[in-house]
């Protein structure tokens, strides 16, 4: 399954108190104290929709980092957005929300037995190998791969990993990005939320990392009513900025900074280019 998007996603006007809104309601930051910067999307998430957003800013001297989940509460219902998405959201009940840390984020599950053998997912990944549909295994494809597969959803890779800053040495710290060495806490590190349908009325959360998918981290999710993301932007995590993931066929835009990007040496090479600084900038950054 591959969700078609034909809408940006932004930010709720809805949220913490201490929550400033870019006007383009993709960027969020909290201006105060380390707490009340909850945020949440602007319209329920479609199923196999990924909520990615990127840590734009930190902030030193507080313990905690991002937390992201899914909520079944309509924003707009909220007459006070609570402090905290952990516990005070999730004590409102109909809500899922996972705490980010440096180091652990990967659920851990028990093996499922069917039959005689373990039941794979599709292109489920063990000990870097993948097994198809059919049984077959072939070597992992992190690299190559196109898409990230999850059960029966479809998310492209292109945006789904962090880039560094412009800079001397950029071309050379992306290495780091494509290794998924960047740690989930640091700044241009991508983390995207969604769910994916099990049934007709339930799903399972999943947290995207860097383009690697930390598994179910919240089972059995009532999907019959519309789920809101949820980001908390919280404690050493400062700013957030939505990352647009296209669907399906891609965009003008998107094909023209491909076309550019082919036929350069490395992403630094591209201010050698006869372009608007715009262009140039969006060809190095996203």
């Amino acid at each position: 399954m591959e969700t078609l998007s034909d809408q940006f996603l932004e930010f709720h006007p809805n949220h913490g108190t201490n929550i400033i809104l870019d006007q383009s309601g993709t960027q969020a930051t909290r201006v105060e104290s380390f707490a009340n910067g909850i945020c949440f999307s602007k319209r329920p998430l479609k199923p196999g929709e990924i909520f990615l957003i990127e840590i734009e800013e930190k902030e030193l001297g507080w313990c905690g980092h991002l937390r992201i989940g899914l909520t079944a509460w309509d924003p707009h219902s909220l007459a006070v957005v609570p402090e905290y998405s952990i516990p005070d959201l999730m004590e409102l009940g109909d809500s899922w929300v996972f705490a980010i840390t440096r180091n652990h984020n990967k659920v851990l599950e028990e093996p499922e037995v069917q039959h005689a053998g373990r039941r794979l997912g599709r292109r489920e990944e063990e000990d870097g190998v993948q097994v198809d549909e059919g049984g077959n295994t072939k070597p992992e494809t992190f690299f190559t791969d196109s898409h990230l597969y999850i059960d029966s959803v479809r998310i492209p890779r292109d945006k789904l990993a962090g880039r560094s800053r412009p800079g001397r040495f950029s071309h050379i710290l992306d290495d780091l990005y494509k290794t998924n060495a960047l740690p989930p806490t640091a700044r241009r590190s991508r983390i995207g939320v969604l769910y994916v349908p099990k049934s007709r009325d339930t799903a399972d959360m999943h947290i995207v990392i860097n383009g690697e998918d930390m598994g179910a981290s919240a089972k059995g999710i009532p999907s019959s009513r519309p789920l809101y993301a949820v980001v908390d932007v919280f404690a050493a995590t400062k700013t957030v900025r939505i990352v647009q993931v296209e669907y399906g066929f891609s965009s003008l835009q998107t094909l023209c900074r491909k076309a550019i990007q082919k036929h350069i040496v490395h992403r630094m090479a591209i201010d050698w280019l006869q372009l608007p600084d715009a262009l140039k900038h969006y060809c190095k950054y996203e």
